[in-house]
C-alpha cells in the first residue's frame, strides 16, 4: 500500500504537466470558445434602459449581421472601447448592447453624455442572461448572423492588435456574407 502511495504524486503530476502542456500548443490558446457559435443567439433580457430603446430578440433576426456588446459602465475596458463602438455604428453596423449588473441612471447619463452607438439596449441587472450568453466579464462582444446564428465572440475591449487581427476580419467577413 505504502508503494502505491509513493507512486500517485510523481503519476498525478505527470498527467497535470501533460495536460498543460498540450494546452499550450492548441489552436488559438488565449480564445475561449463559445458554445453557441453555430447555434441561434440565446435570449435577450426584456428590459431596457428607461428613455432608450429597448432590445428584442427579433432585432437579432432582422437579415442584417448584428454586433452584441455587454457592457458595464462601471467597467473601464468598457469606456475605453466606446469610441470603437460609435465609429462601428457610424460606418453603419448594427450595435446592440446589454448593459449587464449596471445602475439604470448612471447607463442612460453615460449614454447621454458619450454617445449612444446602439440600435437598441437591453439590461441585465442581476447577470442572469450574460450567463446564459456566456459571458465571464464585461466587456464582451459577439456577431450575430441576419438569422440570428452566433458568428463569433470576442472576449475584452474593442481595442488593439487582437481586435483587428481577430474581431475586425470576422466582422468584415459576416458582412460581405450578408451582402
Amino acid at each position: 500500500m505504502a508503494r502505491w502511495l509513493m507512486v500517485l504524486p510523481p503519476v498525478l503530476f505527470a498527467g497535470l504537466a501533460g495536460l498543460f502542456y498540450a494546452g499550450m500548443y492548441r489552436d488559438n490558446p488565449g480564445q475561449l470558445q463559445s458554445v453557441f457559435v453555430g447555434r441561434a443567439a440565446p435570449v435577450l433580457p426584456t428590459t431596457a434602459l428607461p428613455g432608450i430603446t429597448g432590445l428584442t430578440d427579433a432585432d437579432l433576426r432582422t437579415g442584417e449581421v448584428t454586433v452584441v456588446n455587454f457592457w458595464a459602465t462601471w467597467c473601464p475596458p468598457c469606456r475605453v472601447e466606446h469610441p470603437v463602438l460609435l465609429q462601428m455604428a457610424a460606418d453603419g453596423v448594427r450595435v446592440a448592447g446589454v448593459n449587464i449588473m449596471d445602475d439604470d441612471a448612471k447607463a442612460v447619463a453615460y449614454l447621454a453624455e458619450e454617445g449612444n452607438p446602439f440600435i437598441g439596449v437591453a439590461t441585465d441587472p442581476n447577470g442572469r442572461n450574460r450567463v446564459e450568453w456566456g459571458v465571464t466579464a464585461p466587456p464582451e462582444t459577439f456577431i450575430v448572423g441576419g438569422d440570428g446564428t452566433v458568428l463569433f465572440r470576442f472576449v475584452g475591449p474593442l481595442i488593439g492588435t487582437d481586435y483587428e487581427t481577430r474581431f475586425v476580419p470576422e466582422l468584415e467577413k459576416a458582412l460581405a456574407a450578408e451582402g
